[in-house]
């Protein structure tokens, strides 16, 4: 019951590998269904996140309020997805949301940049110049993407449990790969590992109630959960604000207790004691 995350660039296949891998296991298989749990479950237009898929020259960076938002409801989402496990999610960022979970099987997938070029050619009609800049630009600018939510390089080898290269081996090879290391024993579930995704979850849950909340989405505190108890610290910008920091808190499923440890910004006592 382990969970698989697949890495790929443009037109590298990875969808191919994550659908066959997902129909060998008998697991489920997502991508873009992310977003839109995203999008349901917290209630977010759909339309602000498609700067997260733009890939048109004139890309803008994303505001950092914006970015914030997005990476807490993106995990948030993911963490609700896996629940009971048996998932191949393929795409960008994946290897991120769900960080320190031993049954997670990260994997990077490598294809020739002639193979990749031959795929946009048939599928986007280019000629081949204009298919080595297209995917040059998106490669780009999904990296600068990852770079902005997570602030690592996703092409970074050492984010990664497996790496497969389609121009040593074919896609039945790099399929049987995944599969053979899905079940090795360092990534089936653990108590432990269990535990340690429930508390992710717990936190991920508190962290997204907070975001898109009005009274509290201006709040950034540090959240960690332990078996349902929920630690928040952190300096909120007025003595209100705490009130509707645990109330909000205390209201996400899984939470038991809440132990605060707040601050208030000196800026803000000293604007009351002046008056």
């Amino acid at each position: 019951m382990s969970i698989i995350t697949i890495a790929r660039g443009l037109f590298s296949s990875g969808q191919a590998l994550a659908e066959q891998v997902a129909a060998m296991l008998g697991y489920r298989c997502m991508s873009r269904e992310l977003l839109l749990e995203a999008v349901t479950r917290y209630e977010i237009p759909e339309a602000r996140f498609t700067e997260l898929l733009e890939t048109s020259p004139e890309v803008t960076p994303i505001r950092p309020e914006n970015l914030r938002l997005y990476r807490i409801v993106l995990q948030a989402a993911m963490c609700e997805m896996v629940q009971g496990g048996k998932l191949v999610y393929h795409g960008h960022g994946g290897q991120e949301l769900l960080p320190g979970i031993q049954h997670v099987l990260k994997v990077r997938l490598l294809a020739p940049l002639a193979y990749r070029v031959t795929q946009v050619r048939g599928r986007q009609g280019l000629d081949e110049a204009s298919a080595y800049l297209y995917i040059a630009r998106v490669d780009a600018i999904r990296a600068r993407r990852v770079q902005e939510l997570f602030g690592v390089d996703w092409q970074d080898p050492r984010k990664y449990d497996l790496l497969l290269n389609l121009g040593q081996m074919s896609l039945e090879a790099a399929v049987k790969r995944v599969v053979e290391w899905a079940k090795r024993p360092e990534f089936q579930p653990t108590p432990v590992s269990e535990q340690a995704l429930q508390d992710l979850t717990v936190k991920a849950r508190v962290e997204a109630a907070l975001a898109v909340s009005p009274e509290t989405r201006s709040v950034s505190l540090h959240v960690l959960a332990e078996q349902g108890t929920v630690y928040m610290w952190g300096v909120l910008p007025g003595f209100g604000v705490e009130r509707e920091v645990l109330r909000v808190a205390e209201g996400v499923a899984g939470v038991r207790e809440v132990v605060p440890d707040f601050r208030v910004a000196l800026e803000r006592v000293r604007e009351d004691a002046a008056h």
